[in-house]
Parts: C-alpha cells; sequence; structure tokens
C-alpha cells in the first residue's frame, strides 16, 4: 500500500552560476524579482508537458556529460543524445539522432560507451473501451526493453544480447545492468531470462553485444549484487510477488544461504549500499533488532554479522548514500525537511553547503555522478518550486552550472512552501508542508495525504500540491504519526491506530493552519493516493462537518476485506506479508470490532460530502474491488459519489495523460464545492 501523493525530489530554471570567496565556496544568486509574488499561476496543461531531457550522466574520467532529451517535431518524438564537453559546457553538444524511441535509463560504461535503456510498447488484442474509464485504450499493452550501448562521438551503437536473434525476439526485459564492472571496461554484467526462463547473469561485450552466461539463478530469482564482479547477494521473490528473500555468500563461495526476507510493498528495514575494498565486507542500510532508526553499517558476508552504525541520526532513517563513479562510498543521504548528507569525505561538506546556498536553502541538491577525482559532480535539484533540474559542480574551475531541465515552469508561477510544527490534542509534535498558492491570498485547503502509510512528505517538489495550489488553494501534507522516515517509534505511533490518531493528528494540522493563516474553514477538502485514500474517506466519515469533498486514489476503504486478501495472496513462508499488515491493522478477529469501526465502507451513511474514487483495474496492490465496493455502499446510503476506473494501470506509475485527466476531474469537483 505504498503509493503516496507524488514526493519526487526547481527554482530558477536557466541559472548560471561563478563561485566567488575563499576556497571556491561561496556562489552567487540571483534575487527573486519584485513581481513574481503577482506572477500569473500555470495552467494545468502546462505540469504534464512532456519532459525534454530524460537524463543526464558525467563520465568516470569527468571530461564528458552525456543528456538525454526527447524533441517535438510537427507532433512526432525525435530522441536524442548530446555529448557535452565539461570543460565548457557552453560549447555546442555533438548529437546523436537516436529516433522515436523512449528512453527510461542512461549511464556510461566507460569513459568512450554510454549505455541507454530503452522501453519499446506495442499494443496487441481487441479493442477495449469503456465509458467509465479515463482513456480509451484498445488492446493490451505489451512492453519491452532494450539495452543500447552508443559512442556519442560517433552516434555509433549496439544492442547488447543484439547478436542472439533468438533471445532478442522472445525476451521482454533484456535491459537489466547488474554491474558496470569498472576494472573491465569492455564489459558489463546484466540479467536476462535463459530458454528455460530463468533469469541468468551475463558478461555482455559492450562494443559488440555479445554475451556469455556467468551465473543462473533459481525459478523465483531476479537480480543479484556483486562485488568486484562477483555476484555475492541473490534476491528471489514468492510467486504472489510480495516478500524478497535474500541470500548472501561471500567471494569464492558456492553455496547461498538464507540472509533475510523484506517486503515488496513498504521501504524494507535492508537494503544494499555498495561493496568495500575488504573481499567479503559490503555496505548496507539496516536496522537491528532494538533498533529505532535505519543506519548504514557493514555487512560481512561469512558470518552474515552486522558492524555497527557507520552513519545514523537520532530520529531519521538513512535515505540512500552517494557513490562516485566506481561506486565507492562517500556519504550517507538523510531527510529532515530537506535532503542532507553525513559525508565519509569531510571536505565535500562545505561544497554541498554552497551548493544549497545557491538556491537560497530553498532546495534538495541532490549528487547523482561523481567523477573518479571527485573534481567534478552532477547535481538534481529539486525543490517546492524546482520540478527537477541537473547542474555540473566544477571544483577546479570553481562553477556551478545549469546543464538541463526538466519542464518550463517557473518558479515565480509556483507556490512557496514551508514546514509547520504542529502541536497534537495529546501534547506531542508532528511536522506538517504547508504550500501556498502563488500570491498567498486565504482562500480554500486542501489537506494532501500521502500513502504508506509508512512514507512520508518532504519540502520537495509535489506536482498534485502545486496543480492544487495553482487553482488558488493551499495544499497541506502532515506528517502524521504513522509515517515512516522517522524511525520505527515514530512509525509504531500508529499502528492499530487507523482510523484514530492518525486522522486527529490531519484534523490537528487543519485547525492550526486554519487559524495561524487566516484560511477559510468553511472550505476544507481531502484528497489522496493507497492509505492516503483511506484517511480522506475515513476524515469524511469521521468529520462530516469539516471536509467539503473527500477524493479517494486506489484507496483501502473495507479494513478486514483487505486483511482477507492480504491473508489469500501471501505465499510466502511464515505469512510475512500478512503478519505485517496485522501487526499495523489488527486481528481480524481480536479487533473485529475496532476494524469495522475504522473501515469508511461500512459507515458510508456518515459521509455527508462529494466523493470522488479512482483506481486501476490492475492494481495488484490494492485490489480495485475495494473502490468499487466503496462505490457500491455510498451509492447504497443515496450519497454523491463519482467513480471511475482505468484500464490496464496498476497502483502507480500512471501516464501523463491520465494522470493529467484525473486532476481535471479533482479540480472540477473542488471547483464546486469550493464555489
Amino acid at each position: 500500500m505504498i503509493m503516496g501523493s507524488s514526493a519526487a525530489t526547481r527554482l530558477a530554471l536557466s541559472r548560471r552560476g561563478l563561485l566567488a570567496g575563499a576556497g571556491g565556496l561561496a556562489l552567487t544568486t540571483a534575487a527573486a524579482p519584485a513581481a513574481a509574488r503577482q506572477a500569473r499561476p500555470h495552467a494545468l496543461a502546462d505540469f504534464f508537458t512532456p519532459s525534454a531531457t530524460r537524463g543526464v550522466a558525467l563520465s568516470p574520467n569527468g571530461e564528458r556529460i552525456a543528456i538525454i532529451r526527447e524533441l517535438r517535431e510537427g507532433g512526432e518524438r525525435r530522441t536524442v543524445l548530446d555529448l557535452v564537453e565539461a570543460a565548457d559546457p557552453a560549447r555546442p553538444a555533438i548529437r546523436s539522432p537516436l529516433g522515436d524511441v523512449e528512453c527510461e535509463t542512461m549511464e556510461w560504461a566507460n569513459n568512450d560507451r554510454v549505455l541507454v535503456g530503452i522501453k519499446l510498447t506495442t499494443r496487441t488484442g481487441r479493442d477495449n473501451r469503456s465509458a467509465s474509464s479515463f482513456i480509451s485504450a484498445a488492446g493490451v499493452e505489451v512492453v519491452s526493453r532494450r539495452m543500447l550501448s552508443i559512442d556519442p562521438a560517433t552516434g555509433g551503437a549496439v544492442a547488447l544480447f543484439g547478436d542472439d536473434r533468438q533471445r532478442m525476439r522472445r525476451a521482454r526485459e533484456l535491459g537489466v545492468v547488474v554491474d558496470l564492472l569498472p576494472d573491465d571496461p569492455d564489459h558489463v554484467l546484466m540479467a536476462s531470462s535463459t530458454s528455460l526462463g530463468v533469469i541468468a547473469l551475463y558478461r555482455v561485450d559492450v562494443r559488440t553485444g555479445s554475451a556469455e552466461e556467468v551465473e543462473r539463478g533459481d525459478n523465483d530469482t531476479f537480480h543479484w549484487e556483486t562485488q568486484d564482479g562477483v555476484p555475492v547477494i541473490r534476491y528471489d521473490i514468492n510467486l504472489s510477488g510480495t516478500v524478497i528473500t535474500l541470500h548472501g555468500r561471500a567471494p569464492g563461495e558456492r553455496d547461498w544461504r538464507m540472509l533475510r526476507r523484506v517486503r515488496v510493498e513498504e521501504a524494507p528495514d535492508f537494503a544494499w549500499i555498495t561493496q568495500t575494498d575488504r573481499p567479503g565486507v559490503v555496505l548496507v542500510s539496516a536496522r537491528q533488532e532494538g533498533e529505532d532508526v535505519e543506519s548504514i553499517r557493514e555487512l560481512d558476508l561469512r558470518t552474515f554479522e552486522f558492524g555497527a552504525p557507520l552513519a545514523s541520526r537520532p530520529g531519521a532513517d538513512v535515505s540512500g548514500a552517494v557513490l562516485d563513479d566506481r561506486g565507492r562510498y562517500l556519504g550517507a543521504a538523510f531527510w529532515k525537511d530537506r535532503l542532507e548528507y553525513d559525508f565519509a569525505v569531510p571536505e565535500l561538506a562545505a561544497h554541498h553547503r554552497a551548493m544549497n546556498r545557491f538556491f537560497n536553502n530553498e532546495c534538495n541538491v541532490e549528487l547523482v555522478d561523481a567523477d573518479v577525482a571527485l573534481n567534478r559532480f552532477v547535481t538534481y535539484v529539486t525543490g517546492p518550486r524546482e520540478p527537477g533540474a541537473w547542474y555540473l559542480y566544477d571544483r577546479g574551475a570553481r562553477s556551478y552550472v545549469n546543464l538541463a531541465q526538466r519542464t518550463a515552469l517557473t518558479a515565480e508561477r509556483l507556490g512557496p512552501a514551508e514546514a509547520v510544527t504542529v502541536a497534537t490534542r495529546d501534547g506531542a509534535s508532528i511536522t506538517a508542508y504547508l504550500t501556498a498558492p502563488p500570491g498567498a491570498a486565504p482562500g480554500p485547503l486542501v489537506v494532501l495525504a500521502h500513502g504508506g502509510p509508512e512514507l512520508r512528505d518532504t519540502l520537495g517538489w509535489d506536482r498534485q500540491g502545486q496543480v492544487l495550489a495553482a487553482q488558488g488553494w493551499w495544499v497541506l501534507q502532515p506528517n502524521f504519526r504513522g509515517s515512516g522516515g522517522y524511525g520505527l517509534g515514530f512509525a509504531s505511533q500508529g499502528w492499530g491506530r487507523w482510523g484514530e490518531r492518525m486522522q486527529e493528528d490531519v484534523e490537528d494540522a487543519i485547525a492550526q493552519v486554519v487559524a495561524v493563516k487566516g484560511l477559510d474553514a468553511d472550505r476544507v477538502a481531502i484528497m489522496g493516493s493507497s492509505y492516503g485514500g483511506y484517511a480522506a474517506l475515513m476524515g469524511a466519515v469521521r468529520r462530516p462537518e469539516l471536509y467539503k469533498a473527500a477524493i479517494g486514489i486506489a484507496g483501502v476503504f473495507d479494513l478486514p476485506d483487505m486483511l482477507e486478501h492480504v491473508a489469500r495472496r501471501d505465499d510466502s513462508p511464515g505469512k510475512e506479508a500478512y503478519e505485517f499488515w496485522t501487526k499495523r491493522i489488527g486481528q481480524p478477529q481480536a479487533d473485529a470490532a475496532r476494524l469495522a469501526q475504522a473501515s469508511p465502507r461500512r459507515r458510508a451513511g456518515e459521509v455527508a460530502c462529494p466523493v470522488l474514487l479512482v483506481h486501476g483495474v490492475d492494481d495488484a496492490t490494492v485490489p480495485v474491488f475495494q473502490s468499487r465496493r466503496m462505490k457500491d455502499a455510498l451509492q447504497a446510503a443515496g450519497k454523491s459519489v463519482d467513480y471511475r476506473e482505468i484500464p490496464d494501470v496498476g497502483h502507480g506509475g500512471w501516464e501523463e495523460e491520465v494522470e493529467q485527466e484525473m486532476m481535471e476531474r479533482c479540480i472540477a469537483l473542488l471547483r464546486r464545492v469550493f464555489a
């Protein structure tokens, strides 16, 4: 149940900075014009304009930058690969045309070749149009992925596995790189299925595309992690796709041993980070028994023993790491309100602070690429008013240069956001994020509840939030107790409290911001996805006088029915998925009365406001019957409900046209109730 409001983590789109001051650590910034506060908000379509830039990557030696762009000419897509000299980014790029293809990934295999992962989509079968769906789609969509190895200086390209015609015809997934093999620049390790249908590892020549099998997995294997090119962790998944079993072994060992199991649907308490220079010792993020937060630590693959935390913060789970081009560990990433790093290379801290100051400390500066010498870095910058832009930080040249941006949205036409500390009714405190409409005039409030529930919102780019703010509405995103990222103690305060404490925290946040900002208490609505959809409908049940509309997207609306579905579907040893959810929601027998009381479907008659429900037919996380039954219950109770199903989509990752049409429907409802 992990789909949240889009919390993917832009201020000035064409900034170009020059460092000044001692050590080259001060960056010039541009002051916002005084008229910015009066700028006209963006139209809805502006938020869904296809992104021109698909990715940026720095070569291992830091000398060249590859940029994938999707250009539109006469309504047709033309994808190109631009090669930019890092020493002179303003110099015209060398452009290689790739044709009408959708690029999903890009990375340098070595200093001379770029790997580009492409997605190929075909549609087969009979017409599947539906009057109740957002889109009309003919047939079934079939997706295949391929990996191209390109010489960006000449445009010459080969398809990896391209000499195996039978594999190219039958295999859908030929785009997974497991290891770039930095000590073997002519080859990479890739995963692909064999003729028997199991996944195997292949050593693939990036110049010719030819491949040789290295190791074969079991029937349920789908991925590996490696140390110096040797597989040391293997991932197997159960038939229902709910639980992953990790097996480990040290280099030189033949037999795999079970390391642990993790759930697919929620952020696990264990994740691979990178290898170390000690054979059999790797870095992972993990939360050990009795610990509150997830930390970076060593794992000995011979004994499966964990070392003491190398990077850890009270009240904040580690969210990943920054690595150089060879995969060496440079530091750990943490989210407070914005992205922060604890660097293992101390001198990088001052540089990262300078980058943040360049954006007036309003953005999240993610280090996404670093050359081996740690002289040049590609950063991906996001923020409440920054949808995403790539910058080149050059320590030697003392410069910070904009390379590309995702959209043409401009900061002065977007809503500013702030963190708010909310005092709850029981004496605790939570953090919420409040986005003001451009111009910041008091008006209606829309609560945007995140999914999970053990996910969280941040001061980052949130398209749904900005779309709502562009309509003149304030947007509130509370990290209620039960949210993730703050440690297990905070998350566990929501266990068994669905429909109770978690809703109270949302209500307390509303009351505080309405009072402090002078917002219209008679025009409040609530919406969310997955758990957020549950929170929206449960809010409408609990406080019919408060909410003027409730919008539930792919939501859970009947807790006993959902637990029964999980129990039937869970084929993992020990029923880990079922145990996870009963621990967080409740036991179907022992807690039957409370679970019924906390299920919006069973209290549909108490809803007073109009409701919009949206669900993907192929949702494998929250089944579509949850929304169908909620709709039936509302209709039976004589309530106002608009129901839409979307064919051929799952729990998230919807196409832009589907997202846009959904937001149009949400806006239409909110305009009506706020009139």
